[in-house]
Formats: structure tokens, sequence, C-alpha cells
């Protein structure tokens, strides 16, 4: 979630104030003031972590629980629509009433949780459910799907992958923290929004608590409508619940699309997801992305299956009798069905590859500014021994980096090496590259709310087709480790932000993110097995960014001869559409209110029709609401879209799960 920095990187009063109660405090020093001054402000001022618990048992505990609940819900989403959701925010609200709640049924016995001890949970919690799902949905869903027999890796595999992926990310933030978070106080937006979250559930403002209540309405409310529109097939104990509730009562099944028989054919064949999705998901996704996204999403899919397929259908049925011809639209279902993004996938995903690697190479200055941490990381401690000891008491020493990097890095190298085929030095240089592409992402993360996940593993994957060409398993797990390191580092430093505007201790919070990656791998790979037993599960889903893994990895091992003509051409329409729009955003920034979403074009023509009607209907409603009433929608909008997201997703994620679980059980 990206519109929550209305708070500068520099909010360090607002802290203080708002965290030790003190008034009046000491303005804080200028923005080009020393590092030193700097650190003895937020550590005079600020910090309490020494006087407040922080690192206790049933925070880290709380956080393991919502993480790797968490988890499993981003995984959905990710095989859903293509991207996960930051769960601090979710993480601190549920926290928040659930402890609540339990003090109520102790009859008061229970202590309250702290503010930091919150601020601790949520960056287990935020480790466990965000930092560990990116390689899983995406280069292990792509390897999936290319391999010729479908072919799982095995669980140790993936785990030691997901695990060492995820430390390796928390380590690498650790040299980075004091120059990105202390002393160039970068806003990382996300990290301000859960600070401010969290104070004022601990002010007790109505507001804050009714906010928090919305959600968790919300989360029930996505569960339920999540549990109605289950498909029939999916769920035996579902499907007797609901033809008993037609036979005695009314049916309360909600159909998978409206209309059933789609709003288009092609060729006089239906299309697959050519209507709306009953999705509160998609639905609030929408409302968290808005309508620039979303309607650049409606309009390209619209394109795509009112025009282009009913064309290209037409070209397919001419050439029928040719041997030699590629056929652009695919039939599945025994070929009574057209699949249109199983051709459009390629021009999608050109205009998402190309607009974030030209957006990243537009942010030229953000790249360099990312190797000031070498030029500046030695001279940049405070010169006083006291203060100087103080802060090295509770800043996250080096010799933890190089304790812990050197071990996971060898572990990695030689994972990449026996599972993946990958020559030593190509690992090697995979680990390396990871670091640099980090730093990149945590700055990016840090000036703009935005983690180039995908660009980062774009670029891995640009890397090694030239290093080993032709070789598609290397060129996605090369991908997988860039992509989770980053994400992982990215996300510890976005907690961190929180940490330091409450005054945390940095070291204790370290842990518990460290701690936080063992246990949503330990709910992330199983998870993984049960929702997917099988590459047709995997079909199931849209996969918009697994298909872009796959494609972007297939494009470059076996070449675009590969590909239809039509598709060829497609993928060079959308290379230049992603190109043009980062262009015209930076050189036109009034503009881009009015210049379509060139993720949103992407997206557009990997996913169904039928989630771009969802995801417009949802940021229509969005701005409705913030036209009638700007001060609920600010206040509400998020909470009860965030509770919408997590609700369906973890009750889908559980049902896929109990469905493979009863069928290996043969119930």
């Amino acid at each position: 979630m990206a519109n929550r920095s209305e708070t500068t990187g520099t909010g360090v009063l607002d802290g203080a104030r708002s965290v030790s109660g003190q008034e009046p405090v000491p303005p804080p020093p200028p923005e080009d003031a020393s590092p030193e001054a700097k650190d003895l402000y937020w550590y005079t001022h600020v910090y309490q972590g020494d006087r407040v618990p922080q690192l206790t048992f049933r925070a880290v505990a709380m956080g393991a629980v919502l993480g790797m609940m968490m988890s499993v819900s981003n995984l959905y989403t990710t095989l859903k629509v293509g991207w996960s959701f930051g769960v601090a925010i979710t993480a601190c609200v549920l926290s928040f009433v659930l402890w609540n709640a339990f003090r109520a049924l102790s009859g008061g016995r229970l202590s309250r949780m702290s503010i930091l001890e919150n601020n601790c949970m949520q960056s287990t919690a935020s480790a466990a459910g965000y930092s560990t799902g990116s390689t899983i949905a995406t280069a292990f869903g792509a390897l999936l799907l290319i391999d010729p027999d479908h072919r799982h890796y095995p669980w140790h595999v993936v785990g030691a992958f997901t695990l060492l992926t995820g430390l390796m990310g928390v380590l690498l933030a650790i040299p980075m923290k004091r120059q990105m978070i202390n002393h160039e106080q970068l806003p990382f937006p996300s990290g301000i929004a859960a600070a401010t979250t969290l104070r004022s559930l601990y002010s007790e403002g109505r507001d804050a608590v009714r906010q928090a209540y919305a959600l968790v309405v919300a989360l029930l409310a996505g569960a339920v409508i999540g549990v109605l529109n289950t498909g029939e097939g999916t769920l035996a104990a579902l499907d007797r619940f609901f033809a008993w509730m037609r036979t005695n009562l009314f049916s309360i099944q909600l159909p998978e699309q409206i209309p059933a028989a789609g709003l288009v054919s092609a060729g006089g064949k239906p299309m697959v997801g050519a209507g709306l999705e009953s999705s509160g998901l998609l639905i609030a996704a929408g409302m968290i992305v808005g309508l620039r996204v979303s309607v650049s999403m409606l309009v390209s899919s619209a394109l795509l299956y009112f025009v282009v397929t009913p064309w290209l259908v037409g070209i397919d049925a001419a050439h029928a009798g040719d041997p030699a011809w590629v056929v652009s639209i695919p039939l599945v279902g025994g070929g009574a069905i057209y699949h249109p993004p199983r051709w459009g996938l390629w021009g999608g995903t050109a205009v998402m590859v190309f607009a974030s690697l030209m957006s990243l190479a537009l942010q030229w200055k953000t790249v360099v500014r990312s190797f000031t941490l070498f030029k500046r990381g030695g001279a940049s401690g405070p010169t006083a021994g006291t203060l100087h000891q103080q802060l090295a008491a509770i800043e996250v020493p080096t010799t933890w980096l190089v304790a812990g990097i050197v071990p996971i890095a060898i572990a990695l190298v030689a994972l990449q090496i026996v599972a993946f085929s990958i020559h030593w030095w190509a690992g090697l240089l995979a680990v390396a590259m990871s670091f640099v592409l980090s730093m990149v992402a945590c700055r990016a993360t840090g000036e703009t709310d935005t983690t180039p996940i995908g660009a980062m593993g774009k670029v891995m994957q640009l890397a090694f087709a030239v290093l080993m060409p032709r070789q598609v398993i290397p060129n996605l797990a090369s991908a997988g480790v860039a992509a989770n390191s980053a994400a992982s580092s990215a996300d510890l430093l976005t907690d961190l932000k929180s940490g330091y505007l409450l005054g945390a201790n940095p070291r204790k919070q370290f842990m518990a993110q460290f701690v936080g990656v063992f246990f949503g791998t330990l709910a992330i790979v199983p998870a993984w097995y049960l929702m997917i037993p099988d590459a047709a599960a995997l079909e199931k889903y849209p996969l918009p960014a697994t298909r872009t893994w796959e494609a972007v990895a297939r494009v470059l091992s076996q070449g675009l001869e590969a590909l239809p003509v039509s598709a060829r051409w497609a993928a060079l329409v959308g290379a230049l559409i992603g190109i043009l729009i980062p262009v015209i955003e930076k050189v036109a920034p009034r503009s881009r209110r009015w210049v379509p979403s060139a993720m949103g074009i992407g997206l557009g023509w990997v996913v169904f029709l039928s989630n771009a009607l969802a995801f417009t209907l949802g940021a229509l409603i969005a701005w409705l609401w913030s036209r009638l009433d700007r001060r609920t929608h600010d206040s509400y909008n998020i909470p009860i879209a965030s509770g919408l997201v997590a609700g369906e997703s973890m009750i889908k994620a559980f049902i896929a799960m109990a469905a493979t679980a009863l069928g290996l059980l043969n119930l």
C-alpha cells in the first residue's frame, strides 16, 4: 500500500512526543546535520527500548502465528492477482484486538502489550508473512509450468531456498540501516504508516479503535465471501452444505462468474474469464490500487477480449489446414474454451518488464546513491566515546553480518549447484549480485514505498541469459535469489523505520525479523504443496506474476522464433509502450494522472477480464466514497479493503489446502 506518506522521513519530533510523553521536546536537528547530531538527538529524545518491554515471548509468538497465516494469504494473492500485500499494519491491528480480547477473557490478569512489543510483533509477522513468499509462487511456479513433466521440486529444496534467501536479505539490510534510516532518514512511507497506526491505537482514540474493528469485521466478511464463492467440486463438505441449503432453505452459494456463460465469445466458443468474478478480494484490491491502475487494466483487457481475440481467432480459423501455422489463441478445456491471456501474456509481460526496467533506469540517481553506503559507511558513526558505546550496544553489529552471511552464502551456492545445475561461479555471482540489487531495492522502497521486486528478478534473468544462455532453470533460480533477498531486505528496513520512530531497540527488532523468516518458511512451504499439488491445480489461477517469469524465461532460453508471429508483434508493441509511459511520466509529471498505468495495461493482458472488472468496480466504489465523504473514506477505505483481502485470501488458501489433504487421505 503506497498511499500513506503524509509524514516526512524526519518525523522524529512527533515520535518523541508521542512515545515519551515529555513536553516540550527540542526540535530535531536540520536535514544537513551531522550523523553524530542525528544519532545523539534520537538516542536522547526518542529511544526507549531499554525502558519498555519489546522482544518478549508473547510478542514473537503472536507475530509468528499472524505471520504464518498472512504468508499463506499472500501466497494466494500472488497466484490470484500477481502481487503480495504488506502485512505490518494488518498484523498490528489484529494483534491489538486479539490481545485485548485475551486480556478481557483472562479477567485482566494478562498485562497490556506495550507499543514496542506490538512493533516487535509486527516485525516477526512481516518477515513471516511477506519476505518468504516471493520465490514460491513466481520462480517455483514458473519452474513447475516449464518442466516437461510438470514436476514439483522436492520440499527440502523449496524450503532451503526460501529460508536461505529470506535470511540473506535480512542480513544484507544490516549495513544499510544506519545509512538509510539513521542518517539519511529516508521516508519508508509504509514504515511511517505502521508507526502512526500503533501510536493511534495506543492513544485509545475512538477513530483508531473503530478502524481496527472495521478491519476485523471486513476480514470476517472476506472469509464468508471466500466460502460462499467456492466453486462446485472444490471441497466435498462444502458441496454437501450448499446442496442442503438449496434443498431445505435457499441457495447461498455465489456464482463464480456473472454471467456464467460470459459476456463475449469468439469463434462460437466461450472465453475463459469473460465475465465478472464474485470476489471481495479483487474488489478490495481495486479499492487499494485506485482508478488509474484499475481502469487501465479494464481497458486493456477489454481490448484483448472484445477486439484482438476475435480477430486472431478468425485468422487462426483461416489457416486451420496449414501444418506450419502456429495458433495464436489456444483452446483449453478439451478444445471447448478459448484462453486469450495465454497469448496476451507476451504483450502484457513486455509492457511490465520494460516499464519496470525503464523506471529503474530513469531513477539512476537512486541507484547511484545506493552505493554511497560504501563511501560513507565507515565514517558515519558517532565520535563521542560514550554515545558510540551506547549505540554500539543496541545497533546490529557488523560481526553478525559476517557470521551469518558467510555460511548462508556458501549454503545457497551449494544449493544452486545441486538443485539447479548452476556452475559454482554463477551461483556465487548470483549471491553477489543479490547484495547490489538489494541495495537498489531498499533505496527505491525508502524513497518511493515501491519495492521493484519484478525488476530485480528481470535484471538477474537478463544477466543469466548472457552467462548461461538457453538454460531456463538457472535463469529462474538466479532471479528467485535476487527477488526474495531484495524483498526481505526492504521489508526489514521498512519495519526498522517504524522502530526508529517509536524508539525501539534495533538489535531486538532485527532478532524478531530474523526469527520470523523461519516461521514464514515453516508455514508457506507445506501450504505451497497443499494448495498446488500439481501443475493442473496451478493453472486454475490467473498467475499474472508467475506467467511473466515463465514468459521471460522461455523467450530468453528459446528465442522469439518459438512464438506465434502475432505474439512477437504484441511483444514489440508492448515493449515500446512499456518504455514510452515511464518517459512521459518523467518528462511531464503533471500529466501522470491522465497517462494510463503501464502496470495496469500489462496486467490487463495477463489476467482474466473478470479480474479487471472486479478491480475497476472496487476502484469506482472507493472513488465514489471519497467524493461523498472524504473523511470516512480516508479513515476506513484501507482498513476495510485490507481486511477483505486478508479474509478471503486466507480462507481460500485453507480451502485449497484442506481439499488436497482430504484427497490424500481419500476422504
